[in-house]
């Protein structure tokens, strides 16, 4: 099989939070990180999602063309996620992805080729005071179903219901406030009941989703209606005016030509690497296994109406193998609000704290199946007591002593002792699972649980054989634990490169390791008599720092003092 791996489309339209991050594109990140440690063949995607009406307000805001605007924040989002290290194969966006109108007109002419659009004259929401029809997610107003105010134009956060912006009452513009009417205008519409019912919804009920996806899909399912996919502007791909009448001045709307970005991207990420292949060979492969990385709010698209796009050409594509949705994450009991002041500004945060030991408290707070939350307490508590406590305190522990007692070298091991010492860290030390198996079942905090269980059956094998007493009455016995311990930061380093690529790579090299960890082969569970070890002879050290520095109280405190101090700003 190979695994072609997407992340949701930022929409360039503002900064990335850690929200963002954690959302959808860290659990990627470290998802193909251990495929390729695995040895799976993957393609990993991602671009800026740069059409529009939100990008058009902002541009006028900003008093430049929206191709410079976009651009402002396509750059700003790809900074950030090199920060995080997390590495795309391609990163684009869909104003500049050089296939990418032609790839998106083309699924407009395949679905109307196939009898999956409809177009009709319809009324929808205008603004007169901005003199223009406005996008859904400029629409506020109360739901219909459960009579919340602040309801979305194609969603109630409240109770879930997928709606039609037309549905809510008393319908306002979220620009300036100002009531909204209805206007008439003619557009085209992906006619989704008529795709349901052609094998879509056969596909959904079958499909293995994870739990908080399948309730989304079950409330789609039981309301399906036709979804408008042009709008009334100019900053956008064109609507094709080669199989449609009335095309002027309309382009496809956002949601609409935003998924096919991936396929884009693909086909960019192809041209680049020599034409050897194309992005056929992915997108229409049996052996490609689809992988959507996204938050909640993206699940009607991801698992239900991009889907039906591509089934609706009719052309071979694969659908979503898996999509494994992330709910919320909050910061300090809110919502992040870049523009209300609660948020963490991220240059500065890079500046001050460590980019992978972030990256594993992502990781092990991530909201998988429940919305959660960053807590300053929470960051300093997994560094602190997990991260330096555990894995630094083992590191140091061992390393420290065999380069001050062994000349600089991890000592080799006696043949003598490698029966019983394996016995003792392998079978009763504590449980070693595999946090490669957590990670391919999406489960991230569990496999973060699982790589501190690691450094802990590491530092209970550490106290139960004493090697600072054994010095004295048994060195080559000493040797022997020595060398135990230091196969198994190295096992550690190994499990730790998709969590922590940079640590890992130091407590591979502090170790004596050569070349680049991640490189290495993603390790099997240990087990006593297994062929787990890789340096029985022994090994010259690297340089022995401490490779987590802990964060102490009075940072906390500033932090939290911070956040207070902008949100009194705005």
């Amino acid at each position: 099989m190979r695994y072609l791996v997407t992340s949701a489309l930022p929409y360039a339209n503002g900064p990335i939070h850690f929200g963002h991050v954690i959302g959808a594109y860290l659990p990627a990140d470290v998802y193909v990180r251990l495929l390729r440690m695995q040895g799976e063949e993957v393609l990993y995607v991602c671009g800026a999602d740069e059409h529009g009406v939100a990008i058009t307000f902002g541009a006028e805001a900003a008093g430049v063309e929206p191709s410079a605007y976009v651009a402002r924040w396509r750059d700003q989002m790809k900074s950030t996620f090199d920060a995080l290290g997390i590495a795309f194969d391609r990163w684009s966006g869909t104003s500049i992805s050089p296939n990418h109108a032609a790839l998106s007109q083309d699924f407009f002419r395949g679905l109307l080729a196939n009898g999956y659009l409809i177009e009709q004259e319809s009324e929808q929401l205008y603004s007169p005071s901005q003199e223009r029809f406005l996008a859904d997610r400029f629409v506020t107003g109360t739901c219909p179903n459960c009579g919340f105010e602040e309801a979305r134009g194609d969603e109630c956060p409240r109770c879930g219901s997928w709606l039609d912006a037309l549905d809510l009452r008393s319908p306002r513009s979220k620009v300036d406030g100002l009531p909204l009417e209805k206007r008439s205008t003619r557009h085209w519409y992906l006619d989704l009941p008529k795709l349901r019912d052609a094998g879509l919804g056969d596909w959904v009920e079958q499909h293995e989703w994870k739990t908080n996806v399948r309730a989304f899909l079950e409330n789609l399912l039981a309301d399906t209606r036709p979804r408008a996919i042009t709008r009334d502007m100019d900053w956008g791909v064109p609507v094709p005016s080669d199989v449609t009448e009335g095309a002027a001045g309309k382009v496809l709307y956002v949601w609409f030509d935003a998924p096919i970005g991936y396929v884009s991207i693909t086909d960019e990420w192809c041209r680049e690497q020599g034409g050897k292949e194309t992005w056929r060979d992915w997108w229409t492969s049996k052996d490609t296994r689809l992988v959507h990385f996204i938050g909640k709010d993206n699940i009607p698209f991801h698992a239900f109406v991009f889907p039906a796009m591509l089934m609706g050409l009719e052309d071979g594509y694969v659908l979503p193998w898996q999509v494994p949705a992330n709910e919320f994450y909050n910061l300090e009991g809110r919502k992040f609000s870049t523009s209300g002041g609660w948020t963490i500004p991220l240059e500065r945060f890079f500046g001050e704290y460590d980019a992978d030991t972030t990256r594993f408290h992502l990781l092990a707070s991530a909201p998988e199946t429940a919305d959660s939350e960053w807590t300053w307490e929470g960051f300093q508590s997994t560094v602190n007591a997990g991260l330096a406590d555990k894995i630094g305190n083992l590191v140091t522990r061992v390393l420290r002593f065999a380069d001050k007692h062994f000349d600089g070298r991890l000592p080799a091991l006696s043949s003598e002792h490698e029966e019983e010492l394996d016995r003792i860290l392998l079978a009763e030390c504590g449980d070693l699972p595999d946090p490669g198996a957590s990670i391919r079942a999406f489960r991230f905090r569990r496999a973060t649980e699982e790589l501190l269980a690691l450094a802990s059956a590491g530092n209970v094998f550490l106290d139960r054989t004493a090697p600072w007493a054994l010095r004295k009455t048994d060195l080559p016995r000493c040797a022997s634990v020595l060398n135990t311990a230091g196969e198994w930061i190295a096992h550690l380093a190994r499990c730790a490169a998709p969590f922590m690529p940079n640590k890992a790579q130091l407590l591979w090299s502090m170790v004596g390791r050569e070349g680049a960890v991640a490189d290495a082969a993603w390790p099997q569970v240990p087990a006593p008599g297994g062929d787990w070890r890789g340096a029985r002879e022994g090994s010259t050290l690297g340089e022995i720092v401490s490779p987590f520095a802990k964060i102490e109280d009075e940072a906390v405190a500033r932090e939290k003092e911070r956040l207070q101090r902008q949100l009194a700003t705005q």
